[in-house]
C-alpha cells in the first residue's frame, strides 16, 4: 500500500501537521508565511517535511495535482466572535485561496478547520457558496463543530471542521467519536507547576479542576503574551490561573502557597495538546502567539485517522 500524502496550508506551529503525521500522512508540502512559525516547523521537522515559507496566495498547487489530502487552518479573524466578523469583507479571509488550491491540486480529500463563528446563521450564505463550489468540483461534504476537550485536550477549543471528499472515499468516512474524559488543567500541569519547588502546586491543582477555556493567540497587530481578552482571563481566573500574562518560569520555591500562577509557554503548549518534545521558535510573544493559534494535535490525529481510513478503504477496493 502506497504512502498517503498531504499538502497543508497555513500550517502555523504545526499542530495540525503533527496530528496528520501521527495519523499516517506524509507531508509533500507544509506552507506557512510567518517566519517564526516556519522556524518552529524547521526545529521539529526540517528533514521530514518540505517546508515552504511563502504567502499562500503565491503557492502554486499544480505541482501537487493528485495529492491525497489538502489540509489547513485558514485564518479565523473574519469569523471569530473576538473580532469584527467581517467574513468576505476581511482581507485575511483565505477560503478563496483554499478553493483555488482544491481546483489546482484536485485532492481526494480536503480538511479545513476554522472557528465555530463560521457556523453562525449570519454566514449561512457564505458557507453555501463554499459548499456549492466544492460540489461543482465533484466533492461530497460535511461540516461539524468539534470540541478539543472531547479528544483528551484540557481545553474546550471548539473548531468548525470541513471535510470534503470524492464520492467513493466519502462513502467510507465517519467522524471520530470522543476519546474519553479530558484531564483537568490541574491534572495536566501539576508536575510542571511544581518544577521550581513551589509548595502550593498540589493545592493549586485541586483548584484548577476543569478544562480550560480556549487559548487566544492574537495576531502580529493585536494581542500579546496573555491568555486572551477580558472574558477569557476571567474564565482562567476561575481555574486559579492568572491570565494577564505568560510567565518565563514556574512559580519559585518561595512563592506563597496561595499564589495564582501564570502559565509558561510550555504549559500553554500542553493545554493545546502538544507533546513535551515539541519546540517553539522565537521570543516569548512570538512563541505564545503560535501556541495560542494552533490546532490541537490530538484533534487533528483523531480526524486525520478517519480521513486516512476512508481513503485507504477506497484505494483497497479499486481494481
Amino acid at each position: 500500500m502506497r504512502e498517503l500524502t498531504c499538502v497543508e496550508i497555513c500550517a502555523g506551529a504545526g499542530g495540525q501537521s503533527l496530528g496528520l503525521e501521527q495519523a499516517g500522512f506524509s507531508h509533500a508540502a507544509t506552507v506557512e508565511i510567518d517566519p517564526d512559525a516556519c522556524g518552529t516547523l524547521r526545529l521539529n521537522r526540517q528533514h521530514a517535511w518540505k517546508i515552504v515559507e511563502t504567502d499562500v496566495h503565491q503557492f502554486d498547487g499544480r505541482a501537487y495535482r493528485g495529492i491525497d489530502l489538502l489540509a489547513g487552518g485558514v485564518p479565523c479573524p473574519p469569523f471569530s466572535v473576538a473580532g469584527k466578523q467581517l467574513g468576505t469583507g476581511d482581507a485575511r479571509d483565505l477560503f478563496p485561496q483554499a478553493l483555488r488550491l482544491v481546483r489546482e491540486c484536485d485532492p481526494a480529500a480536503v480538511m479545513i478547520e476554522n472557528v465555530p463563528g463560521l457556523s453562525q446563521a449570519k454566514f449561512t450564505a457564505y458557507r453555501e457558496q463554499i459548499l456549492a463550489e466544492l460540489h461543482g468540483l465533484g466533492y461530497r461534504t460535511d461540516w461539524q463543530v468539534v470540541n478539543a476537550s472531547a479528544f483528551g485536550v484540557p481545553q474546550l477549543r471548539p473548531r468548525f471542521i470541513l471535510i470534503a471528499m470524492k464520492p467513493a472515499p466519502f462513502s467510507h468516512f465517519e467522524w471520530p467519536t470522543t476519546t474519553g474524559t479530558s484531564p483537568t488543567v490541574g491534572e495536566a500541569l501539576r508536575a510542571m507547576m511544581a518544577e521550581g519547588g513551589w509548595k502550593g502546586a498540589d493545592a493549586w491543582a485541586r483548584k484548577a479542576n476543569g478544562v480550560g477555556p480556549t487559548l487566544v493567540g492574537g495576531s502580529r497587530k493585536h494581542g500579546g503574551p496573555d491568555l486572551g481578552p477580558t472574558r477569557a482571563r476571567e474564565a482562567w481566573a476561575k481555574l486559579a490561573v492568572d491570565g494577564r500574562g505568560v510567565a518565563d518560569a514556574p512559580p519559585p520555591v518561595d512563592a506563597p502557597v496561595d499564589h495564582m500562577p501564570r502559565l509558561t509557554r510550555d504549559m500553554a503548549a500542553v493545554i493545546q495538546g502538544f507533546p513535551p518534545e515539541w519546540r517553539f521558535y522565537g521570543r516569548k510573544t512570538a512563541a505564545y502567539r503560535q501556541i495560542g493559534n494552533a490546532f490541537p494535535p490530538p484533534v487533528a490525529l483523531a480526524i486525520g485517522q478517519r480521513v486516512l481510513a476512508a481513503l485507504t478503504r477506497w484505494l483497497d477496493q479499486r481494481p
